[in-house]
Parts: structure tokens; C-alpha cells; sequence
């Protein structure tokens, strides 16, 4: 892999809020450039028996964090997520409970635990988080939600990063008359060369 990477991010917990043990999934798809200058896309997917849809976007993130740090080189990362718990955490909350020693003004910190793992988790690189909304059309986010519904659904975990089958997907959709106007590709080099440029992203990217 190149020094840059875009992750575009999703969870889901079937029965989110309901009593008893709700089964989770997250999945990403991860895209970057291979050592010839290709655009490579490679996917994951997480689950877990009984869980919420915030505890999968922060395990989802550490997951993504920590299977690129086993490719052995610090990167620069942007990761794409429809959730605000995840990205509003750790760009305006994270900071404030860090400098209060892992404190809230107000109340015990939720999912403690998953929080510090995250912060350890985005050291391993130079991370960037934007927010877009969900179920708008964006393929890529719609892709990743797709991969997290079906590994909440199956409890399925990847073997770490694997072959995509975002192609595939995207064919799929095209057949449909969907996204028949857009270019994943260009779509990739737009957010890379803006991270390359050193650009701040803002908290929502739409």
C-alpha cells in the first residue's frame, strides 16, 4: 500500500435499543494504491452476538486501524463514516475526556474501553474522520453498510483484509440503473489528493 488511505466506515445492530442481546456487524472498505500506483480496494467485516450500533462503529474503526498497522508502515488515513458518535468522538469529545483524565463533565464516559483502544488504535497513523450522511446514495458508504448488515445477519468475520467485492457490487447496482454516473475511481483520487495536500477535512465532508 501507497502512504494514503480512504476507509469509508459502517455498523449495524439488529434490534439496536431492544431488550435483550441484539447481534453487530462493521465492515469497511478500504482503498488505496498497490506499489505499482493501482487503485486497490480490499474489504473487512466484524460481528459481534449482543451488542449496540455505537459500540460496532467504534469496534469497526479499531479493527480497520489495527489491520492496516500490520502492513508495517505509519499512513495517512481518512476514514468516511455515517456515524456521528464516531466521528464527532473523536475530532470534539476525545480530546476534552483526554485533557480531563478520561473524564465527562457530566456522568461516567459509554464505552470507556472502546474509546481508549480507538485513540490507541488512530496513533498507529496520521487519521482523519468525516462524517456523510447514510442512506443518501453514496455507493461507498452504501457498500460498507451492506457489509455490516450481512456479518451482523451471519456473524461473520473476516480473516483481516480481503479481496473486495465492491465491483461486483457496483455492477450489480449499475444493472439496477443506479450509480450509472459514477466514478469510483475519480472519487478515490478527489479524497487522496486532498489528503495529500495536507487539507483539514471538515466534520462533515457532504
Amino acid at each position: 500500500m501507497s502512504g494514503i488511505a480512504v476507509l469509508h466506515l459502517d455498523e449495524s445492530c439488529l434490534g439496536n435499543g431492544r431488550e435483550g442481546e441484539n447481534p453487530g456487524g462493521g465492515g469497511g472498505l478500504i482503498e488505496a494504491r498497490s506499489g505499482n500506483g493501482r487503485i486497490q480496494r480490499r474489504d473487512f467485516f466484524i460481528s459481534s452476538p449482543a451488542t449496540t450500533n455505537n459500540r460496532m462503529a467504534l469496534s469497526g474503526a479499531i479493527a480497520a486501524l489495527q489491520l492496516l498497522a500490520k502492513k508495517g508502515a505509519r499512513l495517512r488515513v481518512l476514514i468516511v463514516s455515517d456515524s456521528q458518535y464516531l466521528v464527532k468522538g473523536m475530532r470534539e469529545w476525545v480530546p476534552g475526556w483526554v485533557a480531563r483524565g478520561w473524564r465527562r463533565k457530566e456522568g461516567p464516559i459509554e464505552n470507556l474501553e472502546l474509546w481508549k483502544a480507538l485513540l490507541a488504535s488512530s496513533r498507529l497513523h496520521d487519521v482523519q474522520w468525516t462524517w456523510v450522511r447514510g442512506h443518501q446514495g453514496h455507493a461507498k458508504n452504501e457498500y460498507a453498510n451492506d457489509l455490516a448488515v450481512l456479518a451482523a445477519k451471519e456473524q461473520r468475520t473476516s480473516d483481516g483484509i480481503v479481496e473486495s467485492g465492491f465491483g461486483a457490487w457496483l455492477e450489480a447496482r449499475r444493472a439496477k440503473g443506479m450509480y450509472l454516473e459514477y466514478d469510483p475511481d475519480q472519487a478515490f483520487v478527489s479524497l487522496e489528493r486532498r489528503v495529500a495536500a495536507g487539507e483539514e477535512f471538515p466534520l462533515s465532508d457532504e
